[in-house]
């Protein structure tokens, strides 16, 4: 029943489109209208009135845009020994110095992300570095626990007062300073 159904659709919808085609082509006394020369009214396009209802206006420009968004997870202590797993042990009495570096480190590069001290989040790279990231003052490091979102740019970077982190809590936070961690003897 349902095929049937389908199939006698599309002829229910023309219908009353014959229809009125035809009232069109009478003149108003009732007789039939002269068709110009050249086309018959039964032959015109049923379908074009129809159709032209659904038809949506056409605009005059098209914007497509699209938006990419990466998302750096947490770190976790088993991928943590696994990344320093082929790393000698360094002596006991290290400790980690901020050096300087660039305004911009490539997003692709960061491997995990943990909250750290002093209002920092601490950047796990895939070449076994760390970075430090220092947040705007009225950010907090601990709202990025999860990890966080960041908008892929054009170069593909993260770079200091530029790009905004989205903590997955809610919180949206710009970098004011990115350090390269150094181990120290000492």
């Amino acid at each position: 029943m349902h095929t049937f159904t389908a199939w006698l659709a599309p002829i229910a919808l023309l219908l009353p489109n014959a229809a009125a085609s035809e009232r069109a082509a009478l003149t108003p006394d009732g007789e039939q209208a002269s068709a110009p020369a050249g086309l018959d009214p039964a032959r015109q396009q049923p379908f074009a009135t129809f159709f032209d209802s659904y038809r949506t206006p056409s605009q005059g420009q098209v914007r497509v845009t699209q938006r990419v968004t990466i998302r750096i997870t947490a770190h976790r202590q088993e991928a943590a020994q696994n990344l320093s797993a082929e790393l000698p042990r360094p002596p006991l009495r290290t400790r980690l110095e901020e050096h300087k570096m660039g305004k911009c480190v490539a997003i692709g590069d960061i491997a995990a992300v943990d909250p750290g001290p002093e209002n920092r989040l601490i950047f796990y790279m895939r070449d076994r570095t760390l970075v430090s990231a220092a947040l705007d003052k009225e950010c907090s490091a601990r709202e990025f626990y999860s990890g966080f979102y960041v908008e892929r740019t054009g170069d593909g970077k993260l770079c200091v007062k530029r790009d905004k982190l989205q903590s997955r809590a809610g919180a949206s936070c710009e970098l004011k300073r990115l350090s390269r961690l150094v181990a120290v003897q000492g």
